[in-house]
């Protein structure tokens, strides 16, 4: 019979993960407490970075509905789990890496989906959400001031041509006008 304790803590762990939009698993061996500390502020707001145990985890992620994990529970583990922007934390866990090798990215799931090691990499050098949305806005607008443009095109053409007409024949003082039809008043 499970201890209410234990109960308890893979409540709150399938609550997590349930709740995140993604979740990167670590292992931490060889961290002290104080680069812990600095790693969780790396993450940001978004994300939670917690110490846990394999088999707890491991039973809360199944009953998430995530087993892809699986074989990435051994050793000391430690989960972020990301309900922001997963592109910040996945920064936030590669540029820690890098500064302090014994931090090692295992593995995560990204919206059900299961990410390597080397997937995370690469979403950590994805722009922000933000940049990507601002990109694309500017684009949109650069398209749509070129289909007003384009559209404005035939209008001004036809504008300058009557211009230079008008100019042409008040130049030539009239001369390429018809006169005005007379009555004929013999009749």
């Amino acid at each position: 019979m499970a201890r209410p304790d234990k109960s308890a803590a893979v409540a709150e762990l399938t609550d997590k993960f349930r709740s995140s939009n993604a979740a990167v698993l670590t292992e931490y061996r060889g961290l002290t407490v104080a680069q812990l500390k600095q790693l969780r502020r790396s993450l940001g707001e978004n994300a939670q970075y917690a110490v846990v145990k394999n088999t707890l985890t491991k039973i809360a992620a199944n009953e998430a509905g995530i087993s892809t994990l699986d074989d990435l529970f051994q050793g000391p583990s430690a989960v972020a789990f990301v309900t922001g922007d997963p592109v910040e934390a996945a920064k936030g866990l590669r540029d820690f890496a890098k500064d302090n090798p014994a931090l090692v990215i295992k593995g995560g799931v990204l919206d059900g989906k299961a990410l390597s090691a080397d997937e995370i990499k690469k979403l950590a050098d994805l722009e922000s959400r933000e940049v990507l949305l601002a990109k694309l806005a500017g684009g949109m607008k650069a398209s749509m001031a070129k289909a007003a443009a384009t559209f404005q095109a035939p209008l001004s053409k036809f504008v300058r041509t009557a211009d230079a007409l008008r100019a042409k024949q008040a130049e030539q003082g009239g001369a390429g006008t018809p006169a005005p039809a007379e009555a004929d008043s013999a009749e």
